[in-house]
C-alpha cells in the first residue's frame, strides 16, 4: 500500500489548543511514547560507564547520561520532524505529526530543539571540561543527521555516529580520558546503528524512493541483507577485542552469545524483506544492546 497521501498544508487554519494537548503534541514530537530509540541510545552508553569504571559508576554521572540520552534524543525526534516538515505532510505514515498537522509551528519545533540542548548542556556542565568540550561536537552531530538523507545514500552511518558520541564522552566523564577501548566501542556502536537503522529504512524503501529520501537500504539492495550480516559480524569483532583489552569474562561473552543469537533471529525475520517482519527485526535490537549491558554488569560483579 502506497504511503503518499495529500494533506492540507501545515499553514491551514488548525483549532487552538489547550495546553493539555499542546503537552501531548510535544511529547509526540519527542516520542516519548515511543521509547526503542532511548533504549537505543541507552544500552551502549551505559556500557560505555560501566568499563570506564570497571563496574557501577559514579551516581551522578549516572544520572547526567541517562537524562542526557532522554533529552538528546527528544532533540533528534524534534529536529528530524523540522527537517522533514515539507515532505511529512504529504506522506501517510507521517501526515499527523504534529508539526506536519500545523499544531506545533516549526519556530515552535525549533525553540523546543534549542530548549532541550539546553537542558542536556546545562546536565553536561556538572561534568569535567574534557565532558564538557565533546558535548559541543554532540550538539552538532545530532543538528545536522536528519538532514543527510537528502545528500547522501548513508544516513545511518551518520545517525551511528551521533548515537555512538556518547561513548567518548562517557568515559571522559568518568574516567577523564578516552581510552582506546572507548574508540572502540564507538566503532562498534556506529556499525550497530548501521545495521538496526537499515532494517529500519527496509520497511519504507519504495516510498523512500518515490519521495526522493536516500538510506543505505536503497543503497545496498538485492545485497541489503548479505552486507547487513557483514556488519553485525564487525560488531562482534569489535566486542570481542573490548572484551579482552577490558579483560572482561565469562558472563561478558556469555551476554555476546545471546547478543549473536538475536542477531541470527533478526537475520531470519528481515529474509523476505517483508516490512512487519523488517520493523521486528528493527525493534528486537532493544533486546541485542540489552544483554550485552547485563553482560557486561554481572561480569563485573
Amino acid at each position: 500500500m502506497s504511503k503518499t497521501h495529500r494533506t492540507p498544508s501545515p499553514t491551514s487554519a488548525i483549532p487552538q489548543l489547550s495546553r493539555r494537548e499542546k503537552l501531548g503534541q510535544y511529547i509526540l514530537l519527542t516520542r516519548l511514547n515511543r521509547p526503542i530509540g532511548i533504549f537505543l541510545l541507552l544500552w551502549p552508553t551505559l556500557v560505555a560507564l560501566w568499563i570506564a569504571a570497571k563496574g557501577l559508576p559514579d551516581l551522578d554521572v549516572l544520572f547526567v547520561f541517562v537524562m542526557g540520552v532522554v533529552l538528546m534524543r527528544s532533540a533528534g525526534c524534534v529536529i528530524n520532524d523540522y527537517a522533514d516538515r515539507k515532505i511529512d505532510p504529504h506522506v501517510k505514515r507521517t501526515a499527523d505529526r504534529p508539526i506536519a498537522t500545523g499544531k506545533v509551528t516549526p519556530h515552535e519545533a525549533i525553540v523546543f530543539f534549542a530548549m532541550l540542548c539546553l537542558l542536556a548542556f546545562i546536565l553536561v556542565l556538572m561534568m569535567n571540561r574534557l565532558t564538557i568540550y565533546l558535548s559541543f561536537g554532540g550538539v552538532v552531530l545530532a543538528a545536522i543527521y536528519p538532514f543527510m538523507k537528502r545528500y547522501t545514500y548513508l544516513p545511518q552511518v551518520f545517525l551511528g555516529v551521533a548515537f555512538a558520541w556518547a561513548i567518548p564522552m562517557a568515559f571522559a566523564a568518568q574516567s577523564n580520558t578516552v581510552p582506546v577501548d572507548a574508540w572502540v566501542l564507538f566503532l562498534a556502536t556506529v556499525l550497530w546503528a548501521t545495521a538496526y537503522d537499515t532494517m529500519y529504512a527496509m520497511v519504507d524503501r519504495d516510498d523512500d524512493i518515490k519521495i526522493g529520501v536516500k538510506s543505505t537500504a536503497i543503497l545496498f539492495g538485492d545485497l541489503d541483507r548479505v552486507i547487513i550480516a557483514i556488519i553485525q559480524a564487525m560488531i562482534f569483532v569489535a566486542m570481542i577485542i573490548l572484551g579482552q583489552s577490558s579483560e572482561l569474562g565469562f558472563f561478558y561473552y556469555s551476554g555476546l552469545a545471546l547478543a549473536a543469537a538475536l542477531a541470527g533471529y533478526q537475520q531470519f525475520l528481515i529474509r523476505k524483506r517483508e516490512r512487519d517482519d523488517c520493523l521486528k527485526a528493527f525493534l528486537n535490537n532493544h533486546w541485542f544492546g540489552f544483554v550485552i549491558f547485563i553482560g557486561v554488569v554481572v561480569d563485573f560483579l
